[in-house]
């Protein structure tokens, strides 16, 4: 047995805890659940997980869950299949896999020792978990140090492969860089805290309205801005989109391969990139797209993420209410039609898993919607 594992074992023994029952804290309410999602500050980067882990995962078998401080399991992401047989070691949102209470496990343990570990199937404390094998890693502020929080991926001997530590902890400092940058962001617009006297003090300068990109249930995009609304072609909209997706900006090769398998693609790509920053000169704030790699300048709010924003904190009447209906329907492109698959699979797999029956029938109508296109 290594160390680290002998040394957890021996605390989890300690607490008296006992390697036949597992026994996590009482699951959360609902009510409870939403209200400590929405209040904990890694609620702000929640795409950058999804960007770096949830999209590769989804497919794979694979568990992405994020924890508290504590260890209580606040986002939990996984197929319909792998979330059955993980409840049956009570591996659902709200429960505490806190060390104290699970003994050995790769959320609890990592948070205990402070860093990034794997346990692998026996090596659990509890019996129930031995199926099982993990990959955890403890999110710290990037201002104070202190632990925020834990990402964990939990399957088979996959959730263990050597290449899966450094992926997750490489996605926790994309994590933490986020927040490093959104604070700088709030701190660079201070509030105003001089005293006035005699008058009152200036109205607080308006926050500039986001722009925002919608593409569901329709063939030709929409911007809305400060500027007013901009319709823009099915081709500028792909490619909007498919920039929004993937934040972090796509090569040109890698571009014209999501739009279309021509020969002449990234010829095609460069001068269509000349028309469309025609078009967004026409948007208040301008949206800027930079090269090499091709990205947005621009902070751009894409509906389709609003939605799965929505499924992540649990709002599922919220989601359903935003879903418009499929991303471009009439778009043949392969990167649009795979996040239109995607979408469309997790709002499915979402209301499967946790909407009311009543919600269900809401839905019904979308997916037939869907499945006929």
């Amino acid at each position: 047995m290594r160390k680290l594992v002998q040394e957890s074992w021996q605390r989890s023994l300690a607490l008296s805890l006992d390697p036949l029952r597992l026994v996590p804290e009482h699951e959360l309410s609902s009510d409870e659940r939403r209200e400590l999602r929405d209040r904990h500050p890694l609620a702000a980067v929640l795409p950058v997980v999804h960007n770096l882990l949830i999209r590769h995962a989804f497919h794979s078998g694979l568990i992405v869950a994020i924890g508290d401080e504590f260890g209580r399991l606040l986002w939990i992401d996984r197929d319909r299949t792998v979330r059955s047989k993980a409840e049956g070691m009570l591996f659902v949102r709200g429960s505490d896999w806190s060390e104290r209470r699970v003994g050995t496990s790769a959320p609890g343990t990592a948070l205990a020792l402070d860093h990034g570990i794997q346990i692998q199937r026996a090596e659990h404390f509890n019996q129930l978990a031995h199926p099982w094998s993990c990959t955890a890693v403890p999110i710290h502020d990037p201002h104070s140090g202190s632990i925020l929080g834990v990402i964990d991926i939990t399957g088979g001997d996959e959730a263990v492969a050597p290449q899966t530590l450094p992926l997750v902890e490489a996605a926790v400092a994309a994590l933490e860089a986020e927040l490093r940058i959104q604070r700088l962001s709030v701190a660079a617009d201070p509030p105003t805290v001089a005293r006035f006297f005699g008058s009152a003090p200036p109205a607080a300068p308006a926050r500039p309205c986001p722009v925002r990109l919608a593409v569901l249930g329709r063939d030709h995009g929409r911007l809305d801005s400060a500027g007013g609304p901009v319709q823009i072609s099915p081709r500028h909209a792909e490619i909007l989109t498919l920039l929004a997706w993937n934040r972090d900006g796509l090569s040109a090769d890698r571009l014209s391969l999501l739009l279309t398998d021509q020969t002449n693609a990234v010829d095609n790509l460069r001068a269509e990139m000349v028309r469309l920053r025609g078009v967004l000169e026409q948007t208040s704030p301008r949206i800027g797209i930079a090269s090499r790699p091709y990205r947005l300048e621009t902070s751009v709010e894409l509906d389709a993420q609003r939605v799965l924003a929505s499924l992540e904190r649990g709002a599922h009447r919220v989601a359903l209410g935003a879903y418009r209906g499929p991303v471009l329907p009439s778009s043949t492109a392969p990167g649009i039609v795979q996040i239109r698959a995607e979408i469309y699979a997790r709002l499915w797999q979402a209301m499967l898993s946790d909407a009311s029956a009543e919600l269900l029938l809401e839905y019904a109508p979308h997916r037939r919607g869907h499945l006929r296109r």
